[in-house]
């Protein structure tokens, strides 16, 4: 299978994992090895960026501040930047031209001061797949995948995304369920 690195998984209504149902992911990494991935549409309601900052003696930043994302069900003490820019920190993943992946607590910092990527989220936890299990649960008719989209990514309401991920490539997602078949 080709790497989907880049693009967004989205849960179709056949999705069997009730954590995963209307959500979207972004594919950080996908390999032989296995995929690696964040949802980007579940905020978390217990804990705020400011919470963040405040509990890593950060400053706060003027403004409303956006939500912490719960990336997924994997290390969820594990912070994630996701972001877009030109110019990426020197420890950050490019996940495709433009979109990059941290860990690194600097960047944080940095978001802290006003000096960090305009457009990002911030991601505790992340969603991982052993070799061939992405594949396995594609081929179950549990995901769709469609390339990623910036605009979805960083402008899109959190609401919106699973419907619109799928739409901008003409899918009605909950419809989706009612045109598979099988050979």
């Amino acid at each position: 299978m080709e790497s989907l690195t880049g693009n967004f998984l989205i849960s179709t209504p056949q999705m069997p994992d009730p954590r995963f149902q209307e959500q979207v992911i972004y594919i950080c990494a996908h390999n032989e090895e296995g995929a690696m991935g964040l949802v980007i549409n579940n905020p978390n309601p217990e804990i705020t960026l400011f919470d963040v900052l405040h509990g890593s003696n950060l400053n706060i930043p003027e403004g409303s501040l956006p939500p912490v994302y719960i990336g997924g069900p994997v290390d969820v003490d594990a912070g994630f930047i996701l972001y877009a820019t030109e110019t990426p920190d020197r420890y950050a993943v490019e996940v495709k031209p433009g979109i990059y992946l941290s860990r690194d607590s600097r960047l944080l910092e940095d978001i802290s001061l006003g000096q960090g990527p305009q457009h990002f989220l911030f991601m505790l936890g992340y969603a991982g797949w052993g070799a061939g299990q992405l594949e396995g649960e594609l081929m179950d008719n549990g995901w769709l995948t469609v390339p990623g989209d910036i605009d979805i990514l960083f402008h899109t309401p959190d609401g919106e995304k699973w419907r619109k991920s799928a739409k901008v490539y003409g899918i009605d997602i909950a419809a989706f369920g009612d045109v598979i078949g099988y050979a």
